[in-house]
């Protein structure tokens, strides 16, 4: 008897179905000879600061940083069922050996880990390693189980990864929001992304727009320019020269151009062509795709490469048989012609997982059963898949030279030779979604023949103005984009992986951004909010650094392939700490106030924070702390007072302060005391009352007497 885990209920499904576990039992499924559950994502994670030591639960600098020795664990309250059902099956004397079936990445290597190192089950691991959830993938899978030693590495990173992570974004925001009196969220990958949008933001409210002049000649029809004259009065000198003037053609150059058809999907690419096309967000986007993969439709969606593997080609002719089949690309008398697969097999480009292709359960994919944004990703990237493995564009360019009064004019037209993969771009623009070609665009495009020495007479002349343009705002398509290729330059050619975080992760950290409002979305548009503009500007350099963060993601590359220990990155996430608390040290008092837009009234007496007012009470401005003066408390209400502004700022200036007007129903008299404030670890306040001895009408007049001879001695 075996045990198989899988990452999702709806795949350990699709597995039992293969290899016979039907019989459903509490948590899973049981076959003859094996038993299938599962894990809901992430069962398991890393603890909070404070089930380490209590005293992480206040937010204090002088604690920072917090390193744990030996890293806990713990299953989140609504995950406890299902996780105590695995312990009890990875801990069955039924089963012989487990098979970790979780997604096949890094992710799903860190899930199963967590799991069965927290259940204490000693049971031999095998991995089961697929990229489609397609039945026969899976039955060949399951008979070529590999060994869990081979992806011991994986295992590695992803921890790494996690616990890197973990360091970093509780030691960094504790730090920075304690320093700033302000909740400041950074991250490891989601810090210097912002930096990216932050850095484009300035481009574009920096930049100096300037007007510019175009002299455009008509040439019987063919426009002529000359471009980008600045000085208004020499533009307006060649238009008046060159209206009702000769003009000759001094060059014509013909150029035929190839255009190679694009690569097959990663996910990176598909999220940024859903973006453009369909305005769809990374999540959205990788969320359907995954919901696609499950059900059957698609290969692994999670994969940096953009090639098959070489034993692919009879599936790879398959597939596109059947994506034509299915949505009639063509017209009703064009023949599809043959599928190059060869373009798309390297095995050398091929590491965890092929490219994004459907799969052949398109063939009895019911279309009016997906949701619309699944059915318009399946059609994205069945049609990319036809166009990967398509005929080069082929166009003739014409490039024109026209003289007229001793000035170059140029102007360029195109024929196409060969649509190639291009025709297929129009199945996104047709109704009717058929990859046929548009005479019209295709006529805009061409120019009339001409020849050198060709003479124009009595050509028109017209000045426009233009201004230049400033960098565009990020889109997801573009901001993914600049994630994929960050600090590329930092890095030699033989680096094998850049950038900011994977193609799994990216579309996490911009929604990040955008939950911690240090980002926002504009129509398509990813812009920096004031908040992320100054956390940017207030984090050092290296905090911030794409380069910095694309070399540990390289790390961690090498990690999984063996190349370098966990031990040599984590020390270097641990030195990286304490330069950060260097750095803290030396921000000055002046500069902690920032953030402050409201006049605080004090300073919190148990974690040491700005006490601010509001409506209804005087709050600690650190959200961690649970400290308030409630305007309207008990204990004062009993003596028909309330708190105000004055006397909970003595109060939490020197813990009591001098209250007059309190009465007593008891007595039925109003009387003054000194009001005390005593507040516990917890911010629990308790008040109390002491009645200074008020002084006798003799004693005040003895007091008077000496002040008297005081001042006449002097």
């Amino acid at each position: 008897m075996y045990l198989v885990i899988a990452e999702k209920p709806s795949v350990s499904r699709a597995i039992a179905e293969v290899i016979g576990a039907q019989e459903r039992e509490d948590g899973y499924l049981r076959g003859t000879d094996c038993m299938v559950s599962w894990c809901f994502g992430h069962l398991v994670e890393y603890v909070s600061p404070d089930a380490y030591d209590e005293k992480f639960n206040q937010w204090r600098y002088e604690d920072l940083p917090i390193i744990p020795k030996d890293w806990k664990v713990t299953v989140s309250e609504d995950k406890k069922d299902q996780f105590y059902i695995l312990k009890r099956l990875l801990n069955s004397p039924e089963i012989e050996y487990v098979v970790n079936a979780c997604d096949a990445g890094r992710e799903g290597e860190l899930i199963f880990k967590h799991v069965y190192d927290l259940s204490g089950s000693k049971k031999p691991v095998k991995r089961l390693w697929i990229s489609s959830l397609e039945d026969s993938a899976i039955f060949d899978g399951m008979q070529h189980l590999r060994s869990a030693e081979e992806y011991r590495h994986l295992a590695e990173a992803a921890v790494c990864r996690s616990q890197a992570d973990w360091l970093v974004g509780m030691n960094a925001t504790r730090a920075y929001t304690t320093k700033y009196f302000k909740k400041l969220t950074v991250g490891r990958v989601q810090t210097p992304t912002l930096a990216m949008l932050v850095e484009r933001a300035g481009q574009i409210s920096n930049f100096q727009k300037e007007k510019y002049f175009n002299v455009e000649l008509d040439c019987d029809g063919i426009p002529a320019v000359k471009s980008k004259i600045f000085d208004p009065d020499e533009a307006e000198q060649l238009r008046s020269r060159c209206q009702g003037s000769e003009a000759i053609v001094t060059a014509v150059k013909e150029a035929e151009k190839k255009v190679k058809a694009p690569k097959l999907y990663d996910l990176t690419t598909l999220q940024r062509e859903a973006n453009r096309i369909y305005g769809m967000t990374a999540k959205q986007t990788l969320d359907t795709a995954q919901s696609l993969y499950e059900k059957k439709l698609i290969t692994y969606p999670r994969t940096d490469s953009q090639y098959l593997t070489e034993d692919m080609e009879q599936t790879a002719r398959n597939v596109v048989r059947q994506i034509y089949e299915k949505y009639q690309l063509t017209g009703p008398f064009d023949q599809p012609e043959q599928p190059d697969v060869k373009k798309v097999m390297n095995n050398s480009k091929v590491t965890d997982h092929h490219a994004i292709i459907p799969t052949m359960e398109l063939t009895s994919c019911h279309m009016d059963e997906l949701k619309s944004w699944e059915e318009k990703i399946l059609f994205l990237i069945a049609v990319h898949t036809v166009m990967a493995m398509s005929k080069d564009h082929i166009y003739q360019e014409t490039e024109i030279e026209v003289e007229c009064q001793g000035e170059v004019f140029k102007t360029k037209g195109k024929t196409v030779l060969q649509d190639g993969w291009k025709i297929f771009e129009n199945c996104f623009k047709n109704k009717d979604r058929m990859a046929i070609a548009d005479p019209d665009q295709e006529m805009k495009e061409r120019i009339p023949k001409v020849t050198k020495g060709q003479t124009f007479y009595a050509v028109a002349a017209e000045k426009t103005e233009h201004f230049t343009s400033p960098p565009k705002p990020y889109s997801e398509d573009t901001l993914l984009a600049a994630m994929e290729t960050a600090g590329n330059k930092e890095f030699d050619e033989d680096t094998e992986k850049k950038g900011l975080g994977t193609p799994a992760t990216r579309a996490g950290i911009i929604e990040k951004l955008i939950y911690s409002q240090y980002a926002t979305r504009k129509g398509k548009q990813i812009i920096p909010t004031d908040d992320g503009k100054v956390l940017v500007e207030i984090l050092p350099d290296f905090l911030k650094s794409a380069s910095m963060t694309a070399e540990w993601e390289n790390q961690l590359l090498l990690m999984e392939h063996g190349e370098i220990a966990p031990e040599q990155f984590m020390t270097g996430i641990k030195n990286m700490l304490t330069m950060m608390l260097n750095g803290c040290d030396a921000i000055s008092e002046e500069e902690t106030r920032r953030f402050q837009t409201r006049e605080s009234i004090g300073t919190c007496p148990v974690c040491g924070s700005l006490v601010y007012e509001s409506k209804t009470n005087f709050y600690c401005s650190n959200h961690d702390c649970h400290f308030a003066l409630w305007k309207d408390n008990r204990y004062l209400q009993s003596m028909e007072k309330t708190m105000d502004k004055k006397m909970a700022a003595e109060l939490l200036k020197n813990g009591s302060v001098h209250v007059k007007d309190l009465y007593s129903r008891k007595k039925n008299m109003y009387f003054e005391a000194d009001l005390h404030m005593d507040a516990d670890e917890t911010g629990r306040v308790n008040f109390s009352l002491s009645f200074p001895q008020k002084e006798t009408k003799k004693q005040k007049q003895k007091e008077i007497r000496k002040q008297i001879r005081g001042e006449n001695e002097e």
